[in-house]
């Protein structure tokens, strides 16, 4: 019995974005008909309430796999130039139980992330959309560039972070990476005025405001993972078309939308329905070329499961990865 282990800069090679993009489709569409198991996520805080533990089982007859993500989330690490996340995405074969993969998780879920509003994007943005801005200078900020323009093609992207000398170093870095039209803005009215916006930023409260959103404009949210923390005011959500990932992870975790329906601003019927609903066709999409559409990223282990099969099915064609015999 041999296992696999990949590691971060291997997980870059094996997993590009328009890959995984497509990947998330039959991962979305499991995760909205059932066919792949999603535990409720633990996260567990440390014992000195410093960091946290998360815990992401899930299982799939349909990729053969099960499996779970086990990550450290330290949010002071950035402050000192380490990342936030780190640990990694364990496989198992569905037959005989057997571990078969070891896979650094950070970089996955870095590029499933924004995998999954790049599928958002695809399916909900004007075709025309050209203008795309960031709110974050995160790794996913990163991410989110190359989803967005895996799936339209961009002519400019406007970077907003709450410290612009970092938001202008990004952008600066992003631009020579990318060759793309990319700047900074120390105002987030003009990241807010593009035609796709995502906001990467992890904050407790509203960066975003719906009064600086034009019609048309498509919206990942992609940072707040609670119940009590949004980055969007209810007045975006109210003027909108609103998907989520999953509506039971929507109901837990997910503050943008839970705290305007708290507030009596929209009900239950105002969002529309699951990404995977979406994608499979059993839901509308945009309307017409006005409407503003929301995709609420909270993430699910059916991500990290469909990518993560996906980079041990190319790392064992390409034998890639370090093979241990068990």
């Amino acid at each position: 019995m041999s296992l696999t282990i990949i590691n971060a800069a291997q997980v870059r090679d094996l997993l590009p974005m328009n890959e995984c993009i497509d990947a998330m489709v039959p991962a979305m569409i499991a995760a909205s008909t059932g066919t792949v198991a999603i535990p409720p996520r633990m996260i567990s805080p440390l014992i000195d309430k410093s960091a946290f533990l998360g815990l992401m089982p899930g299982s799939s007859a349909e990729i053969s796999t099960y499996g779970a993500k086990v990550v450290s989330l330290h949010p002071q690490n950035p402050s000192q130039g380490l990342p936030a996340i780190q640990g990694f995405v364990t496989l198992f074969d569905h037959q005989s139980g057997a571990p078969v993969a070891i896979i650094e998780g950070a970089e996955v879920t870095g590029i499933r992330t924004a995998a999954a509003s790049g599928l958002a994007t695809r399916l909900l943005a004007r075709e025309d959309a050209t203008t795309c801005g960031i709110l974050g200078t995160g790794v996913q900020a990163i991410t989110h560039i190359d989803a967005m323009r895996a799936v339209r093609p961009l002519t400019e992207v406007l970077i907003w972070g709450r410290d612009f000398a970092k938001a202008e170093a990004l952008a600066a870095e992003q631009a020579e990476r990318t060759g793309l039209n990319i700047h900074a803005t120390a105002d987030p009215k003009a990241a807010a005025a593009c035609d796709i916006i995502c906001t990467v930023t992890g904050s407790a409260e509203p960066v975003l405001k719906g009064e600086w959103v034009k019609p048309g404009a498509h919206v990942n949210l992609v940072g707040a993972h609670s119940l009590t923390t949004r980055e969007a005011d209810t007045d975006l959500i109210v003027k909108s078309a609103v998907y989520a990932d999953l509506l039971e992870s929507l109901k837990n975790e997910g503050g943008d939308v839970m705290i305007p329906l708290q507030e009596g601003a929209i009900d239950e019927s105002h969002v529309v329905g699951e990404l995977g609903q979406l994608a499979k066709g059993d839901i509308a999409g945009r309307r017409d070329a006005e409407q503003i559409t929301v995709y609420n990223s909270l993430g699910n282990t059916a991500q990290d499961l469909f990518a993560a099969r996906h980079v041990y099915d190319k790392a064992l064609a390409q034998k890639i990865g370090v093979v241990v015999e068990l």
